[in-house]
């Protein structure tokens, strides 16, 4: 991987102290050369791509502004973050972003003193902030500055807002950038859209803010913190539908303004650094900004893949023939499909519509399938609600984003013995978002919960299956079916549907002294292992468990009494996982075979390419392999079998 080229200025800058050495009149500069860098560099390397490009001149005024890292800016989820990185010393190294052995797509504390909080997940920002500007009051350093910058999307989501009501009555030094763009991955959803809509769009209101910031602009500070107050009284009496949100939680509104004019932006930041107490900017800006197919198709470049920077034709693979959907897309078609025929089914998504596919219901059937914004708590409890009343819900979550609503499936769906269906996306390990987005958890705490059904397909055709069996009148209890990102293994797959039995697995091949059971997708790693030990005469059996809860006990009792030697294998967390599962069952039944767990080991792992980490996890094919060889005692010298 090659290093991209910097223009004259940003070539320059190592750190926010050689952002500072230049005058005002240069910035415009910086970041054309910064929006540039990022353009080549994911153009050719891939990343998420606009809603950096749409932070670039806040970015700069903000490092020329703030003495960061004194001054403590935390960025949400972090999509947003690459201009941050490349200011703050990593430009040299930017390429190997997303990489496996590169640097993170997200602020990370081990990476970077510039990286105060680490994130990924959306609308933690304030509530970091907030504390850190807590700390740092009790601590007596009244000098340092802390800021929050968030995105209209992430405060979708219940946490900010709490964070907000608590920040206002605060009196802690922290600074709150609402990044106003309309948009999160999709458009954004819900009454706050329509409420900063229409603060951006009154025309009294936007005359009287543009002669106050001109005027600003004009004032020493001094002059500027004396006005303060009359300001934001005067903003009150033109328009009071600006102030009664964030004010009337106890925060000094600012805004909107332009949040591409960086010379404004720096002058504002200058002056709201003078003001104690906390605070919120209003900036609004353009998702993908300076590029222009960016601009008009946000969902798409939020992160393309690479693309020929000068032409926007985005890299595809050549398909030659046939290959198997993403298993994403198996749901979405499946569901329309079993909506058609089952009126009673609904689709709840928390603003992911595109990701998980879920998208597709929605064109077909708008009125049956809903995008609740990043509210992942409110989806899940959505959702037990309709149970209520008889409704089929088929709640789709990311596996990582659902443990932000754990408590709701416990308190509000299992408990009740609802019979809401979670569709886990992005099980497993999901690739280059790395540790914040891997789905490692969700076999372990669903398998725990009383009443929950928790069931994981090998392929299409169980996903499509498990989909129509959960919507069945008499699955009357939580289910959960978790799918891995990306491609299955059935280029046909629409396939005849077929009721599963709960707790049933099936048998995929048989063998002699190894069981091999797999959960999941990566019984087909398995597969290809048992093809490879064939070639030297070793045949283990297969089982595909499908249900980590209820197991299938029949087969977990023909499987005990005929192998005393098992491998697990899983896509998920070693602890409390499947793997556990079985120990479980075998120490309940008094059985003492010999037990070997393949899965997600007890730490966080890394971003990289799923396959290069299912290698490093030790349970791809050649792992499972190995420790076929190595339970049944072959040993191997220089390829040979001894």
């Amino acid at each position: 991987m090659e290093e991209i080229a910097a223009g004259p200025l940003l070539s320059q800058i190592n750190t926010p102290a050689d952002l500072k050495k230049l005058d005002k009149s240069q910035l415009k500069q910086v970041c054309d050369e910064l929006r540039q860098f990022i353009v080549d560099c994911v153009s050719v390397h891939g990343g998420h791509f606009g809603a950096s490009l749409g932070v670039v001149e806040l970015t700069v005024a903000l490092h020329y502004v703030f003495n960061t890292p004194d001054d403590q800016l935390v960025w949400d989820v972090g999509h947003q973050a690459y201009g941050h990185k490349i200011l703050t010393g990593r430009r040299s190294v930017f390429h190997t972003n997303r990489k496996y052995g590169g640097i993170s797509g997200f602020p990370k504390r081990s990476e970077s003193e510039y990286d105060t909080f680490g994130v990924g997940h959306s609308s933690t920002s304030i509530s970091a902030a907030l504390g850190m500007a807590i700390a740092s009051k009790y601590k007596g350093e009244e000098h340092r500055r802390h800021i929050a910058v968030i995105g209209d999307g992430a405060m979708t989501a219940g946490l900010p807002f709490e964070a907000l009501n608590h920040a206002g009555v605060s009196n802690a030094n922290v600074l709150i950038i609402l990044n106003d763009n309309n948009m999160s991955i999709d458009p954004n959803v819900g009454a706050l859209k329509e409420y900063l809509t229409d603060i951006t769009t009154s025309q009294s209101y936007n005359r009287f803010r543009d002669d106050v910031w001109k005027v600003l602009g004009k004032l020493p500070t001094k002059d500027f913190q004396r006005l303060a107050s009359k300001i934001e009284a005067g903003l009150k009496g033109v328009v009071s539908k600006s102030s009664n949100l964030f004010e009337a939680l106890g925060l000094r509104y600012f805004g909107p303004i332009d949040g591409h004019n960086v010379l404004k932006l720096a002058e504002t930041l200058k002056g709201l650094n003078d003001i104690p107490g906390p605070k919120l900017l209003h900036i609004k800006t353009v998702k993908g900004k300076g590029y222009d197919l960016a601009e008009k198709d946000q969902t798409l470049w939020h992160a393309p893949g690479t693309f020929d920077k000068i032409t926007g034709k985005i890299n595809k693979k050549i398909i030659t023939v046939p290959e198997p959907p993403k298993y994403q897309d198996v749901f979405g078609h499946t569901i329309v499909e079993l909506a058609e025929k089952n009126p009673l089914i609904m689709g709840i998504t928390p603003a992911m519509p595109s990701g998980c596919s879920l998208k597709i219901m929605m064109d077909a059937m708008p009125d049956r399938a809903i995008d609740v914004g990043i509210a992942e708590q409110h989806a899940v409890t959505l959702s037990a609600g309709m149970a209520t009343q008889g409704l089929k819900v088929f709640c789709n979550i990311y596996s990582s984003f659902m443990q932000r609503a754990y408590d709701m499936v416990i308190h509000d769906v299992a408990i009740q013995k609802l019979p809401v269906v979670f569709c886990l996306d992005r099980a497993g390990l999901v690739g280059d978002d790395g540790p914040t987005h891997h789905g490692a958890y969700d076999l372990a705490y669903m398998r725990c919960i009383p009443n929950m059904i928790v069931a994981a397909p090998m392929n299409e055709a169980e996903l499509r299956n498990m989909m129509y069996t959960a919507q069945l009148p008499e699955t009357d209890a939580p289910y959960s079916i978790r799918y891995p990102r990306g491609q299955g293994v059935m280029p046909q797959w629409r396939t005849p549907f077929e009721k599963i039995e709960h707790g049933t697995g099936r048998k995929i091949s048989d063998g002699q002294e190894v069981a091999i059971l797999t959960i999941g997708h990566p019984g087909n790693f398995a597969v290809a292992a048992c093809k490879m030990l064939a070639e030297e005469d070793l045949y283990p059996a297969h089982y595909d468990m499908r249900f980590v809860k209820p197991l299938d006990e029949a087969m977990l009792h023909e499987i005990a009494h005929s192998y005393n030697k098992i491998i697990t294998v899983e896509d998920g967390t070693v602890v409390g996982g499947f793997g556990s599962a079985v120990l479980e069952f075998m120490a309940a039944n008094n059985y003492t075979p010999e037990v070997k767990i393949l899965g997600i080991p007890d730490h966080f792992v890394e971003h990289g390419k799923p396959e290069e980490l299912h290698r490093e996890c030790g349970y791809d094919a050649k792992a499972i392999a190995d420790a076929v060889r190595e339970i049944a005692g072959v040993k191997i010298f220089a390829g040979n079998l001894v």
